[in-house]
């Protein structure tokens, strides 16, 4: 072959059109807000009292894992602490279960007597005073002027003059009767469906469910009037409730919560409020305050 000929082929086989094009790299996707919270360091999460860890053991041998908030519903907490230390709750059921909205406990029959100390009056503990939102959601709420969360990890409305807990998924509140009934404590509630805000500042949360919320999801509906439990129905019973602080230190569960004020908490905030591609192709761009659950996991 002529030399001229071959270097003008060599040329071609070298050149940008004769070369196959490589694929581009597809970007990594941005990191899940599951992602944020795995990687958050040990110094942004903060460990939960054993004595505000309040342990229901179920007949079918599950388990609801309460953490209570004292910081909000401080005369409430002291009471369910006196029931539980009394063992009340023990042979008591869980008799309402209302599809989208709760699950009820306590005494079906309303003729167990309350130990000393424990009794339906107030203070109702509805709000608290001062503005107690430290990290703010990014669009409006509904229903308070401010939402977002407290610096002990609360989902937490304001008017800037009182704050109060808001009735999102999981969240525990005390059942009451027409007011001016506040509730003795003795009767509890979870939320297991939409978030009830307009329960807000008319009932007493006094804590979350941490662990088993599914144990309550998951019962059968109540077929009577508000989801009680109908003639035809079994409660499901209660076998024991102590907080955690009654137990052996080995047999006690260990929480903890991811704190607001950090940098891995304001991530995972901003990756809640704005859902990003491949998946989100029309990124909502701020959530409500119900759809950022505070993450906790059990201490190591």
């Amino acid at each position: 072959m002529p030399i001229v000929p071959f270097l003008l082929a060599a040329a071609l086989a070298a050149s940008p059109a004769a070369t196959a094009a490589k694929p581009a790299k597809t970007p990594a996707p941005p990191p899940s807000p599951g992602d944020i919270v795995a990687a958050a360091p040990a110094g942004a999460w903060a460990a939960i009292p054993d004595d505000d860890i309040l342990i229901f053991t179920l007949a079918n041998g599950r388990q609801v894992v309460i953490q209570l908030a004292p910081g909000f519903a401080p005369r409430h907490v002291a009471r369910m602490r006196i029931l539980a230390n009394d063992k009340w709750w023990d042979g008591t059921s869980i008799y309402r279960v209302q599809d989208n909205y709760v699950a009820q406990w306590g005494d079906a029959t309303e003729k167990k007597p309350l130990p000393a100390g424990v009794a339906d009056g107030p203070p109702a503990e509805y709000v608290r005073s001062g503005a107690r939102v430290q990290v703010r959601m990014t669009r409006p709420d509904s229903y308070a002027a401010v939402a977002g969360f407290s610096a002990d990890g609360w989902p937490t409305g304001s008017d800037g003059k009182a704050s109060w807990l808001t009735h999102c998924y999981g969240m525990v509140g005390v059942g009451r009767d027409l007011a001016p009934s506040v509730g003795s404590s003795a009767e509890l509630y979870a939320v297991i469906g939409h978030a009830p805000r307009a329960l807000d500042r008319n009932i007493a949360l006094v804590g979350r469910v941490v662990e088993g919320i599914d144990a309550l999801s998951s019962l059968s509906r109540g077929t009577g009037k508000m989801g009680y439990y109908g003639d035809e129905q079994k409660p499901t019973p209660i076998v024991r409730a102590r907080l955690a602080s009654a137990l052996p230190a080995s047999e006690r569960p260990r929480f903890e919560y991811l704190l607001p004020a950090t940098p891995a908490f304001a991530r995972y905030l901003h990756a809640k409020e704005n859902r990003e591609p491949p998946f989100f192709m029309v990124p909502a761009g701020g959530a409500d305050v119900c759809s950022v659950a505070v993450p906790v996991r059990r201490r190591k």
